[in-house]
This record gives structure tokens, C-alpha cells and sequence, in this order.
């Protein structure tokens, strides 16, 4: 079994297309997709699972559409801890704060805060995230706390701790819903060796079954991470 599952959630807006509704009734349905599979990966003991909910390129969409997903976002916090705390889910929010308003702050720092000590699964969620933010503000973050060192000295191993998922293992299974096949700047550092599975599913039709093929499929992998396969 994989200890870190990431998964890209594409599709929201063509599945509320294919039915004549708005895109916000879309991504509001790709929501709720979100706790069926939270809830599938902690039964079945994946530690750490990462869903890209809004990227750093997203806010080129139209104002109304990511106004929309703003509430949603405050809606799914608001709603979402008690049953996280129920089924034992630690919440991260990954990306960067600063655009978001300051209400929105408050209730990620609040919901974080509530959820820090459970012990059953950690849901990532990635908002205002890119993955080449994450690695240029780690090394901002490396310089800031080795203002003595220059950056001959930084490596691999010391620059970890400074990226965004620091106490997460890396992604082991990286799954995009939606029939793309490509990884849009997501979690590009700690999906280096990622096996990618791409699905033709649009997120809120994707379910546990498809969930269940995947980890099938990556049970079946040679993962050599560079070394040769055995003669």
C-alpha cells in the first residue's frame, strides 16, 4: 500500500457542463467526493493523502468562479471538522495563505488547530499551491534560517524540512481524474518518483472502485527509483 496518495481533482467543471448546470454546482459535487475518498483512504491505513484543490494559476479563472470556490472552501471547513474529528482525520492546508482573505485564515489556522491531534489519516489540502512555489520558498526559507551559510551549502537532505509537506512521506501514487495526463506543477519535488495513474474519470464521478483499480495497479509496480531491474 502506498503511504502518500496525491490526487489531481479534474473535472469538476465539465461534469456540471455535461449536465447543463453552473460550474460551481460542479466543483460543489467535487466536494463532496472529497469525503467519500478522505474516508475510503483512512479505512483501508493510507497515512497521507494530498488533494490539489486550488492551484496558483487557478485565480486566472473568471472572478465569479473563484469566488465561488472560496466559499466553498470556508463552507468545507466549517462543515467538515466535526466529522474529521469523528474519523480521527489531521488537516494541513498547503499553499500560500496570503492571497486568501482573512476570514478564510482564521478558519484554515482554526480547523488545523481543532484536528492537530488526530492519529488516523492527514488530508493535505493544496490551495494556492504550485510546486515550484514550494520549492523556491523553501530555499527562501533555508537562506532565512542559514544566513550564515551560502548556498554552496545546501543539498537535498537539508532543504526538506523547509518544503511544505516537511512531516509527510513522499508521494508514492499520484492519480489525476479527468482524462488529462499531466501533473500541472503539483507536488513536483516530492513526486519525483511518483508512479502516475491517469483516469478518464471526472472527479465527482471518481469513486472507491476506481480508487481500489488504482492501488491494484500500484501493488503490480516494479519500483527500482533508479536502480536496474533484476536480471
Amino acid at each position: 500500500m502506498p503511504r502518500h496518495i496525491a490526487i489531481i481533482m479534474d473535472g469538476n467543471r465539465r461534469w456540471a457542463k455535461k449536465r447543463f448546470m453552473p460550474a460551481g454546482l460542479g466543483h460543489a459535487a467535487g466536494a463532496q467526493r472529497v469525503r467519500d475518498i478522505v474516508k475510503a483512504c483512512a479505512e483501508m491505513g493510507i497515512p497521507d493523502l494530498s488533494l490539489f484543490a486550488f492551484s496558483t494559476e487557478n485565480w486566472k479563472r473568471p472572478p465569479e468562479e473563484v469566488s465561488g470556490l472560496m466559499g466553498l472552501f470556508m463552507t468545507y471547513l466549517k462543515k467538515e471538522i466535526r466529522d474529521m474529528n469523528a474519523n480521527g482525520v489531521r488537516l494541513k492546508v498547503l499553499g500560500d495563505r496570503q492571497r486568501f482573505s482573512e476570514s478564510l485564515q482564521e478558519l484554515i489556522a482554526d480547523a488545523e488547530l481543532q484536528t492537530a491531534h488526530n492519529v488516523g489519516i492527514t488530508l493535505h489540502i493544496c490551495a494556492n499551491y504550485g510546486g515550484r512555489w514550494d520549492m523556491l520558498q523553501a530555499v527562501k526559507a533555508w537562506q532565512k534560517s542559514n544566513s550564515n551559510l551560502n548556498l554552496d551549502s545546501l543539498t537535498e537532505a537539508s532543504l526538506a524540512p523547509y518544503l511544505s509537506t516537511a512531516d509527510a512521506p513522499e508521494v508514492d501514487l499520484l492519480i489525476r481524474t479527468g482524462g488529462e495526463s499531466r501533473v500541472s506543477n503539483f507536488l513536483l519535488w516530492q513526486a519525483a518518483y511518483a508512479e502516475l495513474f491517469f483516469c478518464e474519470e471526472l472527479w465527482p464521478d471518481f469513486t472507491g472502485e476506481t480508487l481500489n483499480q488504482a492501488l491494484v495497479w500500484f501493488a503490480g509496480r516494479d519500483r527500482r527509483f533508479g536502480s536496474s531491474a533484476p536480471i
